[in-house]
């Protein structure tokens, strides 16, 4: 038995690709395949644009994908969400659509564009948002290069956004926000109810999981003496419990913690007035909790 699994093709593929070689499994992907290899003969992969990947997941083309939440409320899909992974193409954090104008428009909220012309490829989220505030506006697909419509093509756009600044590099500004969203790994109904494949799934959950915990981590590893470990564990951030095992020397402890990546360029000077020796920092690929 297989799992059919969605990988989202374009600007996330990189992420998602990256991701799961930190969560254990290699993805390989080429210029002119939909179907990437990947190192567990029980998973079977296909690229798909994020924009119809719950579509397929519904229909059961595909057992399980990743998606934006975004583009599953957009195509209102029937799906199981298996989990939240807050990651993002450049960021590892959400992504807002938001509802911008040129700068130098009147317009400051959505009840100003009564009338007006709206441009996104989100287009029935976009419908939901305007007719919940009592809006009536004119809403256009567009396929792309969508920062370059206002003023002459559109009155505003509902654009997707990170950190704002390719709207910023267009003179427009954000007036609102219409939703947020992040990466989720959605399943199929039925592949959701079958036992095998709801396990396969839980199992790589845990490790997409562990795999985002770990991000921004590394490990520390230090020998301090006794009588030096108060000063020690004082020189670690507040909060944190490490791991303090003896050595073989009873003099002598090893102790052990997770810090944010970039914290430790300012402990480990305070770490070594403090007495630790042989200081070791390593990454970390997984943290399951």
């Amino acid at each position: 038995m297989t799992l059919k699994l969605g990988i989202p093709k374009g600007s996330l593929e990189h992420a998602t690709v990256d991701l799961f070689r930190r969560a254990g499994f290699n993805i390989a992907t080429g210029s002119r395949s939909y179907f990437p290899s990947i190192d567990d003969p029980e998973i079977e992969c296909m690229l798909i644009r994020a924009q119809e990947m719950a579509r397929y997941v519904e229909d059961g083309v595909l057992d399980a994908g990743l998606t934006g939440r975004d583009w599953v409320q957009e195509n209102e899909a029937q799906v199981e969400t298996v989990a939240d992974l807050i990651y993002a193409k450049q960021s590892f954090g959400k992504v807002r659509w938001v509802l911008a104008v040129p700068e130098a428009s009147p317009f400051k909220s959505v009840h100003d564009l009564e009338g007006k012309i709206i441009a996104t490829e989100l287009v029935a989220a976009t419908r939901r948002y305007l007719a919940s505030n009592g809006v009536h506006a004119k809403v256009e697909f567009s396929w792309g290069a969508t920062e370059v419509k206002p003023p002459v093509l559109a009155d505003a756009i509902v654009e997707v956004t990170e950190t704002g600044s390719s709207l910023r590099a267009n003179n427009l500004r954000i007036i609102e926000t219409v939703l947020e969203s992040n990466t989720q790994l959605i399943a199929n109904g039925a592949s959701w109810a079958d036992p095998w494949k709801r396990r396969k799934l839980e199992d790589i959950r845990m490790l997409l999981e562990g795999a985002i915990n770990a991000l921004g981590k590394v490990g520390l590893m230090l020998n301090v003496r006794n009588d030096d470990l108060p000063k020690v564990l004082a020189a670690l951030p507040a909060l944190k419990n490490p791991t303090v095992s003896p050595l073989s020397d009873g003099d002598w402890l090893a102790v052990n913690t997770i810090l944010d990546e970039s914290t430790v360029r300012s402990i480990i000077p305070r770490l070594k007035e403090a007495g630790a020796q042989g200081i070791v920092e390593y990454p970390l690929n997984k943290i399951v909790m």
